[in-house]
């Protein structure tokens, strides 16, 4: 199958994970700690184009938002532990990160990357945009053959989010310059496998390809008032 069958905006679905403001805004939970967020800025500009660029094209849209409750209630022991040692380098001995409590300005949509008026909004518990979400629903609801996964970070929500996809017997696309992380060795092995399991792609390929079928819709659409003129 051809990129441009797999991506083609009559069945696919753009999803971005966790563009939020305590993983990759000054101020924000992540920056307090200590990550490197200087992969981010480049990642916004990147998704920042193609999200335009999959509105004009009438794509389906997902924003999927990381939640946790106030005290941790949403958190399991093992998803704690999970926390540790995830940013265990950081932390130095601390308690575990507190991150993306609902209704606090670190939960919130990054700047450029709030909702649109008829884009789904999909709240996540856990990694994976699909573990106890209506994700999944929606997407079978509005005869979604592929998703295009982009957003942070690469190694965990977006892999995540890509293999549990796959399960759900969806095409993945992975836009290379769309993804990010605050580690690049991690990164960096994620891309590789990835890759061997993906289909990851150039942006530019995508957008262009969207870009394409939004001037033959155009071009339908005029021939067609064109036809019942004459």
């Amino acid at each position: 199958m051809e990129l441009s069958e797999l991506v083609d905006p009559s069945h696919s679905a753009l999803v971005l994970i966790d563009m939020q403001n305590d993983f990759a805004e000054k101020g924000g939970a992540y920056d307090q700690l200590g990550v490197d967020l200087s992969a981010y800025p480049q990642l916004r500009r990147n998704l920042g184009g193609l999200l335009e660029c999959a509105r004009r094209a009438g794509l389906m849209v997902v924003h999927v938002q990381m939640t946790t409750l106030p005290g941790r209630r949403s958190d399991s022991a093992a998803q704690i532990r999970f926390n540790l040692r995830m940013h265990e380098g950081f932390r130095r001995g601390g308690p575990p990160l507190t991150y993306t409590v609902e209704g606090t300005w670190g939960h919130e949509f990054l700047a450029g990357f709030e909702p649109g008026e008829g884009e789904f909004v999909v709240t996540k518990w856990r990694s994976s945009a699909f573990w106890g979400t209506n994700l999944a629903q929606l997407l079978r609801s509005n005869r979604i053959e592929t998703v295009v996964v982009t957003g942070l970070t690469t190694e965990g929500c977006v892999e995540s989010t890509a293999r549990d996809a796959m399960f759900n017997d969806l095409y993945v696309v992975i836009p290379e310059e769309c993804v990010a992380s605050d580690d690049l060795a991690q990164h960096e092995a994620s891309m590789l496998l990835m890759r061997h399991r993906f289909d990851v792609v150039p942006a530019a390929d995508v957008a262009k390809i969207w870009e394409s079928s939004l001037g033959a819709k155009e071009a339908r659409e005029f021939g067609g008032e064109e036809g019942e003129g004459g």
